[in-house]
């Protein structure tokens, strides 16, 4: 399956590997540069950024290789992503090096441009996975109906993860009840003390790969009605996230520390 990937779809799939390579070089600087931004160093949030955007590159590339008949529509979207993601990562990185935020932060007529700009990027990275999803429901395709049906409801909680995301940039924070920083859990550094905006965003944006691998896992074991359960998880995976939102609006940490 890699091996087709790359073949099929090199662009998004090399992309993919660049940006994860870069998040690893971050990694490294992470470990021997002081400087903090909001507790943490400050190529912490790029590097998570790099992974994040590698994975989507390469989760892209599965389902836009199941859409036949969509060659051009596949290229056309796998190079837009590739631009706009790169241009994300250059304002994430930009900032880091210049020792300040980069998403929230209008504290400068500069750093306001640098925000708007990464958010334009993003409304029309929303916009093209909504297209695909769109694809996915027009298109004939041969895979198995479970399967189907999770990546179309993949692709339609990530868009809900999405609008959550454009919450916490119209509020120009993801902490509630609190200034953004401050103590957090390793690594993600979600807030444990007040309410983090953060959570249910990761959890709609990764919809996308985790209610697809979930109806895989019932094709390979051959679980009878594997469809409804498909659908049924897709649920429960949108109530806990609703769940998890509403928590931290109400100022509530998801591990209080």
């Amino acid at each position: 399956m890699i091996a087709k990937l790359f073949d099929e779809q090199r662009p998004l799939m090399v992309a993919g590997l660049l940006f994860m390579i870069g998040g690893f070089v971050l990694l490294g600087l992470s470990l021997v540069d002081d400087l903090q931004i909001l507790g943490i160093s400050r190529w912490i949030k790029p590097m998570k950024f790099y992974f994040s955007v590698g994975i989507f590159l390469w989760t892209i590339a599965v389902y836009l290789r199941y859409l036949p008949g969509y060659d051009r529509f596949s290229r056309v979207l796998s190079w837009s992503f590739i631009v706009i993601f790169l241009g994300e990562l250059i304002a994430v990185t930009g900032q880091a090096i210049r020792g300040t935020t980069s998403h929230f932060n209008i504290a400068t007529p500069l750093d306001g441009i640098i925000f708007g700009f990464m958010g334009v990027l993003i409304a029309i990275s929303t916009l093209l996975t909504a297209a695909i999803l769109v694809a996915y429901f027009r298109a004939k395709t041969d895979l198995p109906p479970a399967i189907l049906w999770g990546m179309r409801l993949g692709l339609l909680l990530f868009l809900f993860g999405s609008i959550q995301g454009g919450y916490m940039s119209a509020h120009l924070s993801h902490t509630v009840g609190a200034a953004d920083g401050g103590p957090g859990l390793p690594l993600t550094n979600w807030s444990t003390v007040a309410g983090d905006l953060r959570v249910a965003h990761f959890l709609g944006l990764h919809s996308l790969q985790a209610i697809p691998l979930f109806a895989i896992v019932l094709e390979r074991v051959r679980v009878s009605g594997r469809t409804a359960l498909t659908v049924g998880f897709a649920f429960v995976y949108f109530a806990v996230f609703m769940f998890l939102f509403a928590q931290a609006l109400n100022g509530r940490p998801l591990l209080s520390l």
